[in-house]
């Protein structure tokens, strides 16, 4: 493993109150369901979890702007930023729909799951949008995770290096020739950063309330 693959798997936020322990029980939890019910098909697993992965910024983006419409004062950046993140995250379900092709089953599971996920995510962020970047940089950390695998994957051969599909290679700015693994490694620093700018985000807040 590479120094920059070593750096992108061991970023870990350690939980520093029982809130942030129970945002990582919350993420630990949606984990096990997403081992079990993708059982390594990565491909799909990123269709399903990246239309819920971009709502969190939609929705703190939504929220942060009211707020500061409300008060009057500047988000010091926090909307642009978010919304940057949900549009950052549709580019990844884009992408991996061309490459895993998903079933009329699994549109409907982003269906409910994303109608789901939406409306518990925003009365979360209406009661602790500090507990709720926390939640999101944990899930990032997981994203992280699994693209590690996912590449490792790659790399074995135990899934084909497709070539990689047009909107990628515009979006990312990849070779013409680039494949899958350069997707991979390109979306994994995506959530990297992701998982860092939600953890910060936690943290102002926290500092905010001593």
């Amino acid at each position: 493993m590479s120094e920059s693959e070593a750096i992108q798997r061991g970023v870990h936020h350690q939980p520093q109150c029982l809130s942030d322990r129970i945002a990582l029980r919350v993420v630990k939890f949606m984990r096990f369901f997403a081992d079990v019910f993708f059982s390594g098909r990565y491909g799909h697993r990123a269709v399903v979890l990246e239309t819920v992965a971009a709502v969190p910024g939609m929705v703190g983006g939504a929220l942060q702007h009211l707020r500061s419409l409300r008060k009057m004062q500047d988000d010091d950046g926090w909307i642009r930023t978010l919304l940057e993140e949900a549009e950052n995250e549709r580019m990844h379900l884009l992408t991996f729909i061309q490459i895993a092709k998903p079933s009329w089953f699994e549109r409907l599971i982003v269906i409910i799951a994303q109608g789901v996920f939406y409306n518990l995510f925003f009365l979360l962020y209406m009661c602790s949008s500090r507990v709720a970047h926390r939640i999101v940089g944990y899930l990032e950390e997981e994203a992280v995770y699994s693209y590690t695998e996912y590449l490792a994957g790659v790399d074995s051969g135990k899934y084909e290096n497709v070539p990689a599909p047009q909107i990628a290679i515009d979006y990312w700015q990849l070779p013409a020739d680039a494949r899958l693994r350069e997707i991979i490694i390109a979306v994994r620093d995506d959530e990297a950063n992701h998982r860092d700018v939600n953890h910060d985000f936690a943290n102002q807040l926290q500092q905010k309330k001593h």
